[in-house]
């Protein structure tokens, strides 16, 4: 397509999506603007078909077009090119995984000669600090450009398989940003000619196409990441500041206020930012927003901020030991990807893990029919259906309001005789309102059936031996978590009975002041969920993230190490 004489208009192809607030999405730069950018930027020249990115590879980071035109498609794992739009003189090409330079989400290739100014990632986020108010411009296009290729559904891998064996990944993808689509071979003759091509068995649903054509059966959440290029082939050599291990709201306030006030930091998380807070569809209580926001959204706001500040987000990446001997004088931290990374202080905000209650073959319908969450995935599955949740405290109560929207009828099982010494009052309220939530008190699920999902919970009364059966096909457990603080055995750092993380305690370094924060090892921290004493709320998980920067900065100092 050439370029035209006219003055650069965003061109939305046929086939492209309907971009909300578009000229925020896609705003045009003025000539003073691209001149305060050049100090960020390189030169960069590309001829006519020449790609400036590549879906699947690490992106370079944000290229502002000074002559000629860019076009902008999206590509699945079937080969099916979506043309998404022609970008001209004045505008940049980024969405919010190029400040850190993570794998494209898109293609773009020149149309005719064409001359860009290139930022990389670490001179974009420069940008952005440096420039407040047009990098506050910048910073919310790249923040809509990610929504609109997540909601436009068309780019990214392709989850083949039926609604109920795919939630599970469905679940990773979404709560990690990623763009992606599903099929279902029982309506989708490509998906069931893959399906046939490759003699997938239904345990080996669902598959999933990577935009590169790589196809995995029923892969872990780790497989995918790998495949997609989240995770893998980068060597991280340098020795950090701070390591952050969780991304919970405390984890990824750390983050924030660390990265903001200079210090190198390195975030590693198992699964997805957010931790379990990220798993409520609205958190009603936290200040500031009086008419709740879902904790996919604050973390995400939280996630992108940290990226702005320069840490380093390496998620999903989980930590399977701490070595705090320091032989090179440091903190060493053993990946399950085999590698090992430094740094000088370590803050454990790994939260907790879900309670997996004694339940007849519980573990052979966990992502078919047995949920830890609830979502909008699980709630599409329980459209008009009954379910079971089972729990007595506020994540129950928000996923059994969230649930009974969709639902037919949701059936909360609580293993005590009332709600008051659990939940906040104002849910209790709203569920004791809400007509068709049933309770059933002193009661508890003993075992699960079905051929390959759920479809038949028994249960019990705890007052009389009695057992009963449900027609069920989801079932929702929120029985609360254990602290995720195995890999800290053999690290020296002390927990309560509950297995939670001890702060504040004299570590044995003579008349030292400890602070309320740091562990019995010198230079671990703890904050939110994990650690013991806290509160157990998001808010004031957000205040330990942010009250442990300054004890950080005290423990570097004493330390006399320069950053590296």
């Amino acid at each position: 397509m050439a370029a035209d004489d006219t003055p650069t208009i965003n061109r939305l192809t046929a086939t492209a999506y309907a971009f909300p607030r578009q000229e925020q999405t896609f705003p045009t730069l003025t000539s003073l603007e691209i001149e305060r950018m050049r100090r960020f930027g390189e030169p960069r020249s590309y001829g006519d078909g020449e790609a400036l990115f590549e879906t699947g590879k690490p992106g370079p980071g944000m290229f502002v077009i000074l002559a000629g035109h860019v076009a902008i498609t999206q590509r699945d794992g079937l080969g099916r090119v979506t043309p998404i739009i022609d970008q001209g003189p004045g505008q940049f090409l980024a969405e919010i995984g190029q400040l850190s330079g993570r794998p494209a989400l898109v293609d773009g290739h020149a149309e005719g000669e064409v001359e860009t100014l290139l930022l990389p990632p670490e001179r974009l986020r420069a940008l952005l600090v440096a420039e407040a108010d047009l990098g506050e411009r910048i910073m919310r296009a790249l923040i809509l450009r990610r929504v609109s290729l997540i909601q436009g559904g068309a780019g990214g891998p392709v989850l083949i398989g039926a609604a109920g064996t795919m939630a599970r990944l469905q679940n990773f993808l979404a709560r990690n940003g990623q763009p992606h689509h599903v099929l279902d071979p029982e309506t989708d003759k490509d998906a069931a000619d893959l399906v046939a091509r490759y003699s997938v068995s239904r345990a080996e649903l669902p598959l999933v196409v990577a935009p590169n054509g790589t196809v995995l059966r029923n892969p872990s959440e780790t497989a995918l990441a790998m495949a997609l290029g989240m995770i893998g082939g980068k060597k991280h050599d340098k020795l950090y500041d701070v390591a952050v291990v969780g991304s919970g709201p405390a984890g990824l306030a750390t983050a924030v206020y660390a990265a903001s006030e200079g210090l190198s930091v390195a975030v590693f998380d198992s699964r997805a930012y957010g931790g379990q807070a990220g798993a409520s569809m609205r958190i009603e209580n936290y200040l500031g927003f009086p008419t709740g926001i879902s904790g996919q959204a604050l973390a995400g706001r939280a996630f992108n901020q940290a990226q702005k500040f320069g840490a380093e987000m390496l998620i999903p990446v989980s930590i399977k030991a701490l070595d705090c001997s320091k032989t090179s004088g440091a903190f060493a931290l053993a990946t399950d990807c085999g590698h090992t990374l430094r740094a000088k202080s370590v803050v454990v905000a790994s939260g907790a893990r879900y309670r997996r209650p004694e339940i007849d073959n519980l573990d052979a319908y966990e992502g078919r029919g047995v949920w830890y969450w609830a979502s909008p995935i699980e709630a599409r599955l329980c459209a008009e259906q009954e379910v079971v949740l089972v729990g007595g405290g506020n994540s129950a109560g928000q996923a059994a309001v969230y649930l009974s929207a969709h639902a037919r009828k949701v059936i909360m099982m609580i293993r005590g005789g009332g709600l008051g010494a659990s939940m906040s009052r104002y849910l209790i309220e709203r569920i004791e309102a809400t007509p068709n939530i049933d309770l059933v008190f002193n009661a508890e699920v003993i075992g699960l059936e079905g051929a390959e999902t759920l479809e038949r919970v028994r249960w019990k009364s705890r007052l009389a031996p009695d057992e009963f059966s449900l027609d069920i096909r989801n079932l929702f457990l929120f029985v609360g978590a254990d602290p995720a603080t195995g890999w800290l055995d053999g690290c020296g750092v002390e927990v309560d009975r509950g297995g939670f993380v001890l702060t504040g305690k004299q570590n044995g370094e003579g008349n030292r002041a400890v602070p309320l924060l740091e562990t019995t090892v010198p230079g671990v921290f703890a904050v939110g969920d994990v650690r013991s004493g806290s509160v157990k709320r998001v808010g004031g998980a957000i205040g330990e993230g942010a009250q442990v920067v300054a004890a950080l900065h005290g423990y570097l100092a004493d330390a006399g190490s320069p950053s590296l």
